[in-house]
C-alpha cells in the first residue's frame, strides 16, 4: 500500500478511487500463480505461466486504455482515474519484483524480454528459501499498516477486531513455513501454495473491505 500511495502524495491531483485501485492492482500481478497451481495439479508444464503476462507493460497499456476508452465512452472521468490507479501498481508490483527478487520478470510479454537485474548474483539458499515465507511476512505487515491507518484516521473500526486476528494467522503461517521451508525434503510447495493463494485471496477481500482507510493514506 506504501509503494502504491506514494504516486498520490503531495496533493497529486488524481482522485483517491486511485490510490485504491493501486492497492489492488499490486496484488493482482500474483494471481498469474493461480494459473501455476492448476498447471502443476494437471500434471501439465508451468513454463511460461508466472511473471509473464500479469508483469508485462503490455498488460499495463492494455488496462490503461482500457479504462480510458470507457471513460470516453461513458463521459464519466473516473473510470480513466481508475485505471490509471491499476496501471500504476502494476507497475510497481513489476518495479518491486526487480528490485528484491533473485528472478526475472518477462516485461514485454508476449515479446521474449527477460529482465534480472540480479542475473549475476547467486543468492545463498539459505535466503531463496527464507523467501517463500516471507510472503506471509508481508501479509501480516501488510494488515498491520492497515490497523495503524484505521486507528490514525478513524476509519473501518468494526473490521479491526477481525483484522486482527488475519494478522495474527498470517505471522503463524510465517513461523510455520519458515520451519517447515529447512526441514521439509519433499511435498513443501503445495501446503505452501494452496495457503499462499487463500492468503493472496484474502488480502485482496480486506483491500475491498478496508477502501476508506486505504483512500485516507492519501488525505
Amino acid at each position: 500500500m506504501v509503494w502504491s500511495a506514494w504516486p498520490y502524495a503531495n496533493g497529486h491531483p488524481i482522485e483517491r478511487g486511485s490510490c485504491w485501485a493501486s492497492s489492488l492492482a499490486t496484488l493482482w500481478p500474483d494471481a498469474d500463480n493461480l494459473a501455476v497451481a492448476v498447471a502443476t495439479v494437471a500434471k501439465l508444464p508451468t513454463e511460461g505461466l508466472h511473471r509473464t503476462f500479469t508483469h508485462s507493460l503490455f498488460t499495463v497499456a492494455a488496462v490503461v486504455i482500457a479504462f480510458y476508452i470507457v471513460a470516453w465512452a461513458t463521459k464519466r472521468p473516473r473510470w480513466g482515474n481508475l485505471g490509471l490507479g491499476l496501471g500504476i501498481g502494476i507497475l510497481m508490483h513489476i518495479l518491486l519484483d526487480l528490485l528484491v527478487w533473485f528472478n526475472g520478470v518477462e516485461i514485454l510479454w508476449p515479446i521474449p524480454s527477460w529482465v534480472n537485474l540480479w542475473s549475476n548474483v547467486t543468492p545463498p539458499e539459505w535466503w531463496s528459501k527464507l523467501m517463500l515465507p516471507a510472503e506471509f511476512l508481508c501479509f501480516a505487515l501488510f494488515f498491520v499498516l492497515l490497523d495503524v491507518t484505521a486507528r490514525k484516521r478513524g476509519t473501518d473500526g468494526g473490521f479491526l477486531r477481525t483484522l486482527r486476528v488475519w494478522t495474527v494467522v498470517q505471522g503463524v503461517l510465517f513461523v510455520v513455513f519458515t520451519v517447515l521451508v529447512y526441514t521439509m525434503e519433499a511435498g513443501f510447495m503445495i501446503p505452501y501454495g494452496a495457503l499462499y493463494l487463500l492468503s493472496l485471496g484474502l488480502a485482496f477481500g480486506v483491500t475491498i473491505r478496508m477502501r476508506e482507510t486505504v483512500e485516507a493514506v492519501v488525505q
